[in-house]
């Protein structure tokens, strides 16, 4: 389980801006907000805070009535900035307010920070992305590295995590950062949960492109739709390239160019991804050995299991099941 849960709700803590972009404040609010233990009880709280308390101008005609200043980051286990209209500029945030400068630096060594869409120029404007692998919307990945050429950008993928400080992409990347810092904390049933309840894809790789050439398709127009959803329903007959091309009666090599313009992956990243979270939500919500996990999520051997989680998460199968389901689990038997 993440180390930024701790006893106690975890407090999430909004910071926003004149000019902010009100959807991805909401998201945040939405996402944590509808997290639930075993309990049903919440898990997170989650405040809205600015510069001083009042009312907050966004892009739109909307304003946001503000009730806590930036003391609300002083006890915060997680402070999310979304964009605003100043992270547009020629070079925002050169050189950055003091009064945002300070109320940064309320923010605890222990709390975990995230950006939204152009935001990152603000955590790197006060050297919070020093050091870090970070994205930030693809339009503004020239300002940004003619700012900063010390940290390392990659606007080509829709989140990064670096432990204690994550950046997102365009706005509804942040939906994807919001989910992945719950799947962190408590567990992709859990995640998998608020998915749902919002309507949203449950997952969307960090790594995923930013832009795919083509919209997001509708099932029933989408080429590759059909070979997908049965890959998800037979991840534990190891599907094969080919045969999921026939399905869709193309060849392997134009079935790949639209799988990739329809998902933003491969066809083998993106079962990989599936087999995964298969295995992740089994580890979890069963007693299963791992070999059984193994084989019923497609990865063939528990070794093979292995060597995925620790490429993907850093840890084996059975401390992934300790993590979340305590250390007394005990695996049954087939």
């Amino acid at each position: 389980m993440s180390v930024f849960v701790r006893p106690g709700r975890h407090r999430v803590a909004v910071f926003v801006r004149h000019g902010v972009l009100p959807m991805e404040a909401g998201i945040v609010h939405r996402l944590f907000g509808r997290a639930r233990g075993a309990d049903g009880q919440p898990l997170y709280e989650v405040v809205t805070c600015a510069l001083e308390a009042g009312v907050v101008t966004t892009d739109t005609d909307l304003t946001l009535n503000v009730r806590h200043g930036p003391e609300a980051l002083d006890d915060a286990d997680t402070v999310v900035l979304p964009a605003a209209e100043e992270d547009y500029a020629e070079r925002p945030h050169d050189p950055i307010r003091p009064e945002l400068a300070a109320a940064l630096a309320r923010v605890g060594a222990r709390a975990r920070v995230a950006s939204v869409c152009s935001a990152a120029f603000v955590l790197a404007a006060v050297g919070l992305l020093d050091g870090c692998r970070v994205t930030t919307h693809w339009m503004s990945a020239g300002s940004f590295r003619a700012m900063y050429p010390h940290v390392e950008l990659d606007p080509d993928v829709l989140f990064t995590d670096n432990g204690r400080v994550l950046t997102s992409a365009g706005v509804a990347s942040g939906t994807d950062l919001c989910l992945h810092m719950v799947r962190t904390d408590h567990g992709a049933s859990v995640a998998n949960e608020v998915a749902r309840n919002t309507v949203v894809p449950p997952h969307r790789d960090g790594g995923q492109a930013q832009y795919v050439r083509l919209p997001v398709p509708d099932p029933e127009r989408s080429a590759t739709a059909r070979a997908r959803a049965w890959a998800q329903e037979h991840l534990h007959l190891q599907p094969r390239l080919a045969d999921l091309a026939e399905r869709e009666s193309m060849s392997v090599r134009t079935f790949t160019r639209r799988f990739r313009e329809e998902t933003g992956l491969s066809p083998g990243r993106w079962i990989a991804l599936r087999r995964l979270d298969l295995a992740r939500e089994l580890l979890e919500g069963t007693d299963l050995p791992v070999e059984r996990v193994a084989d019923r999520a497609g990865f063939g051997t528990a070794v093979s299991l292995r060597q995925h989680m620790h490429a993907e998460l850093g840890v084996s199968p059975r401390a992934y099941r300790r993590t979340f389901r305590g250390p007394g689990t005990a695996p049954a038997h087939p």
